[in-house]
């Protein structure tokens, strides 16, 4: 009868043990009643822990913590498939692009989310997320040129693409932390030459109306330099007249005198060949 008591006592062990399931660090758990009146999503959310799992219920893990995502057709990326993100320009040239994504999942999204789409974390990023940076992708490039997503104008496009991102995803419960290009975005080999020729001229174009105005503001300032060493060298001599005509007028008979006088030296001419003078000593 004790060996009895005994191995219902391990089976009872072993059941509960068994039962038991466990939330790792990171992770949240949600429980899902497979039958009776609870059928359906359990909303509370359970945090890191043990916790007992009847025969009637599941539980399922979703990570908290940030994740990265790849998606692209690179096989040293690890890639077996073609996951680049395909899209077309709003002249319906056919692009597309390799990407790589940051994002995480609120707790409190969790039983929301689940219910939703009854799928883990890792089904939810393939579908539902890719699906929504997808839309993303064919919104932003809907509006724009082949040569603005590949050229110059692939920063504004990318940025484009993270808010719409965003938004659809925040809809889901998902927050996208950040969105990035893996290399540069793809487009057809029969028009790459093409395209690069006109992003070159169109770049080499922007450097010569950059050089024609500098050019220009040089030739302003030497103009402006210029006429202030002109206005500078008339009002000098404009000055110098203004002085030699006061001077010129206050040449009187007497001062011219006076001056002689101040610079002789009391001697006379020896010789002065029937010349005026250079002095008048009548009293």
């Amino acid at each position: 009868m004790k060996s009895l008591k005994t191995v219902l006592l391990a089976l009872m062990v072993i059941f509960t043990m068994a039962s038991c399931s466990k939330v790792p660090a990171g992770n949240v758990g949600v429980k899902f009643h497979l039958l009776g009146q609870d059928k359906g999503v359990d909303y509370d959310v359970l945090t890191p822990g043990r916790y007992w799992i009847g025969y009637n219920e599941e539980l399922f893990l979703y990570q908290t913590y940030n994740q990265t995502k790849l998606w692209t057709s690179d096989v040293r990326e690890g890639s077996q498939t073609d996951d680049d993100f395909n899209f077309q320009s709003n002249k319906g040239l056919k692009l597309s692009a390799s990407v790589s994504i940051e994002y995480h999942v609120n707790p409190e999204n969790v039983p929301a989310i689940f219910e939703t789409y009854k799928r883990g974390l890792d089904e939810v990023t393939n579908k539902v997320l890719r699906n929504a940076l997808r839309d993303a992708f064919n919104m932003a490039a809907s509006k724009r040129t082949a040569e603005q997503m590949y050229g110059g104008g692939k920063i504004e496009f990318m940025e484009d693409v993270i808010n719409l991102a965003k938004i659809e995803a925040e809809e889901r419960g998902i927050t996208i932390d950040d969105i990035y290009l893996v290399g540069n975005i793809i487009v057809p080999a029969s028009i790459t030459s093409a395209l690069e020729a006109k992003i070159k001229a169109t770049q080499l174009a922007q450097q010569k109306e950059n050089e024609l105005r500098q050019t220009e503001a040089d030739a302003a300032k030497a103009v402006v330099k210029s006429q202030g060493t002109a206005d500078a060298l008339i009002i000098k001599a404009e000055a110098e007249a203004k002085a030699n005509r006061i001077v010129a007028a206050s040449l009187t008979s007497n001062l011219i005198d006076y001056n002689r006088v101040e610079r002789w030296d009391g001697k006379l001419p020896s010789v002065t060949g029937g010349a005026v003078p250079f002095l008048d000593i009548k009293q």
